[in-house]
């Protein structure tokens, strides 16, 4: 074991990779219960998802572990499962199987681009500055949803701003609706206000994003997992957490790989692949939503890697030189790309969304992980969570509405990379980030900030200085934009 992984060569030892195995596993397993809450909206069997969560991180943290021997866990990622859900499926209409397909599409497309350059020439094309706020403005988003789901807000629309209930035009009217009313749109007249706190739920969610945020300033290993169980714990004496969902054979183990069979597979199938492919006037959007999966999922992975690779000694100079240059599997850098890319198709294969690598490795990076042996033991961990199957099932919203609140915020550290003082960087910056989290999505985000950049560099007389892939890319989502209008 001490030859396979290099420990004395890496000044580490077995147990402190398994310590740092572990520390890693608790900081991030929050994602076992947030993750199944946010992909089960769409109609996904949530026992499922739970299943699909923990075979995606622990393939994908093994891969990691064996073939590219750095400490880096993989899980399907915040921020792109939140894309998947609220944009993909709620907002551009797709169903969660067809969703699954674009998925899978995507980790395909990322394992051709990393075993070529082509996914170096795209980190290459983007300002560092758009890359930052990438990241960033996933963190506003990320943290937009968690507010919403606590019950912070409220909304607040006139009735002439109101365009249609249930997908059909508004009519002043008509005051009943057959079967209720499942949807409403407005223009811009809606008002966002703070809550009142007067409902148990609401109240559940500020008491849980109080302990979490203290558990998180206090440094406590996996804050925010004690933060999700302490919030539930709660709920049950305030009447939010419901215990009878434990005892149901519905949310049992057993049930959990019953339900696997629905999303096993779902991509490749009719309602999948066959589905998303039927319509080629739907070809473009499709496109732009692959593209921004993909985009998100580089970004989130290198990010991880750079920021933490360099000041750990983890990734050498030569590693990061592969980001330019390399092609195949010549350094760790190009294994653990390849192994974050293969995780995502096989996630989407079981049921979930993009998988990725969690900044959260950096804990167990603190604790002292060096090596592949680290990843190893937190894809054991995933593994032996199995077995917490009927758990998940009673964790209220407002238990992991905090948890989403936290991860937002501490994702918004890439804004420090930005030099706000030059306009020419932060408006471009400023779109990007503030479009993700206004418009709801992601893939807006990215095409905000990237027409603003070509304007801005148009009208400073930088034009030329625009790579190739911006002027592709931003065509393309005007493209997009076009088409979706004459829908």
């Amino acid at each position: 074991m001490e030859n396979f992984f290099q420990l004395k060569e890496n000044g580490t030892s077995i147990g402190t990779e398994m310590i740092a195995g572990m520390t890693t596993f608790f900081a991030m397993s929050y994602i076992v219960f947030v993750n199944p809450a946010i992909l089960s909206m769409t109609g996904m069997p949530s026992q499922a998802v739970f299943l699909a969560t923990l075979i995606a991180a622990f393939v994908g943290t093994m891969v990691m572990g064996l073939f590219a021997n750095v400490p880096y866990a993989q899980a399907p990622g915040m921020g792109l499962n939140a894309f998947f859900t609220y944009t993909v499926v709620f907002a551009l209409g797709f169903s969660w199987q067809e969703a699954l397909a674009m998925v899978f599409l995507c980790g395909v497309i990322n394992i051709l681009i990393t075993v070529t350059k082509i996914r170096k020439m795209i980190i290459r094309a983007i300002p560092e500055s758009l890359q930052n706020a990438i990241g960033g403005g996933i963190g506003v988003f990320v943290a937009y949803i968690g507010i919403k789901n606590a019950g912070f807000l409220t909304f607040t629309s006139e009735t002439g701003n109101i365009l249609s209930v249930n997908n059909q035009p508004y009519d002043p009217a008509v005051s009943t609706f057959d079967g209720g009313i499942q949807s409403v749109v407005t223009g811009g007249g809606i008002l966002p206000a703070l809550t009142s706190f007067t409902d148990a739920g609401s109240l559940l969610a500020l008491f849980g994003l109080i302990i979490t945020v203290v558990l998180v300033i206090k440094k406590v290993k996996g804050a925010i997992l004690i933060g999700i169980i302490a919030t539930t714990i709660l709920g049950i004496f305030m009447g939010v957490t419901d215990l009878s969902a434990m005892a149901s054979p519905a949310n049992s183990l057993g049930n959990a790989f019953s339900e696997l069979g629905v999303t096993f597979g779902a991509a490749f199938g009719a309602e999948g692949l066959g589905s998303l492919l039927s319509n080629p006037a739907r070809y473009p959007l499709i496109l732009m939503t692959i593209f921004a999966f993909s985009l998100s999922d580089v970004f989130d992975t290198v990010g991880t890697f750079i920021g933490t690779g360099r000041k750990s000694g983890i990734f050498s100079a030569e590693d990061e030189a592969a980001l330019e240059d390399s092609r195949g599997f010549k350094t760790k850098m190009d294994k653990a790309l390849f192994a974050d890319a293969i995780a995502t198709s096989i996630g989407s294969v079981f049921g979930t969304s993009n998988t990725t690598t969690f900044v959260e490795s950096t804990a167990g990076i603190g604790a002292g992980g060096r090596t592949g042996l680290t990843s190893v033991t937190t894809a054991v961990m995933f593994l032996l969570t199995a077995f917490l199957s009927p758990i998940v099932a009673v964790v209220p919203t407002q238990a992991t509405a905090p948890a989403l609140v936290m991860v937002g915020i501490m994702m918004l550290s890439s804004f420090t990379e930005i030099n706000w003082e030059d306009l020419e960087e932060a408006i471009p910056a400023f779109f990007a980030s503030i479009f993700m989290g206004l418009a709801y999505s992601i893939s807006y985000g990215i095409a905000a900030g990237f027409l603003s950049y070509i304007i801005v560099k148009a009208f400073r007389g930088n034009v030329r200085t625009v790579h190739p892939v911006m002027w592709v890319s931003a065509s393309l989502f005007v493209a997009n934009f076009v088409i979706l209008a004459m829908l």
